[in-house]
């Protein structure tokens, strides 16, 4: 067991990516939220978190991202929420070690703000159901309820109807092509098609992998094409999201580092493996199963 405080608070969480599948848009609500069809499956990198108690209600980030204002932070704004929603009068000090790129669609600020509801609602003992905090995550952003789920699963709606999955926990190359994609940008472009027809679970099963964004994203910017081209080189390349992030599923992990290796010199590269559990909640139940 780690030496770190019995109660959890000061210990490393975890904030774990995930990738999309495939991506269909099928239709926009009249808000101008557009309704999806994905399929999210976790990897195992992440950012991680720490929490360390302040005597005040204050609430800071240790460390602020670079252009980022700190009441902007989602890691902030979820840890305010929870706070003022359960009337919590003790406060923290936020310590975010950011290794999830921003902008390129591995859900690093929603996986942010996931783990910080997550985890305080076991430090501060306020015993919320996964719903309840869905629910709230939903609120600070459209990817925040997979998180707080835990597990792959197909979405609908704008990304917060969940039926699990168990796609393939197969390794990845994921490459950073060094350029932070807007979402709002690609949702408002003239050049998406928003009414594309549904499709279902089997079809995914089957070898469906499209994302409705891939061609709008790669117009918009050039440096993800040329990584979509680049990866293509060694197989079926795939955008996650609206993200920069551009990745290719392999049977090994042997393979997967011989493809990163051939890429490293123009391009950040990771190799990570598929998970249908989150890791941050498989700590969560370790953790505070051996702390009680």
């Amino acid at each position: 067991m780690s030496e770190k405080a019995p109660s959890g608070w000061g210990e490393r969480w975890p904030a774990p990516a995930k990738l999309n599948l495939m991506l269909r848009v099928i239709g926009r609500r009249s808000d101008g939220y557009h309704l999806l069809q994905t399929v999210f499956q976790f990897i195992d990198l992440a950012d991680w978190i720490s929490f360390f108690p302040r005597s005040d209600r204050q609430i800071r980030l240790k460390n602020p991202l670079p252009g980022i204002a700190e009441p902007d932070d989602l890691t902030v704004r979820a840890a305010r929420l929870l706070q003022e929603r359960s009337c919590v009068r003790t406060g923290m000090d936020i310590e975010l070690e950011k290794i999830l790129p921003i902008g390129g669609g591995l859900g690093g600020g929603s996986s942010d703000a996931a783990t910080a509801l997550i985890v305080l609602n076991k430090l501060w003992d306020l015993g919320y159901a996964t719903r309840e905090l869905m629910d709230l995550g939903l609120s600070l952003g459209a990817d925040v309820p997979i998180f707080i789920y835990g597990r792959s699963a197909w979405a609908e709606g704008v990304g917060e109807v969940l039926d699990p999955i168990d796609p393939p926990e197969c390794w990845y190359v994921v490459l950073f092509p060094e350029c932070q994609v807007s979402t709002a940008e690609i949702f408002a472009s003239d050049k998406l098609t928003r009414d594309n027809s549904p499709v279902t679970i089997d079809h995914f099963n089957s070898g469906f992998t499209c994302n409705d964004c891939r061609a709008v994203v790669s117009q918009l910017y050039p440096p993800v094409k040329r990584a979509l081209d680049a990866l293509s080189g060694f197989g079926d390349a795939r955008l996650t999201g609206t993200g920069s992030c551009v990745f290719l599923a392999c049977e090994k992990h042997d393979s997967a580092s011989a493809i990163a290796g051939q890429l490293s010199d123009r391009y950040r590269v990771f190799v990570v493996k598929g998970c249908n559990r989150s890791p941050l909640h498989s700590k969560v139940m370790a953790f505070f199963k051996e702390t009680r």
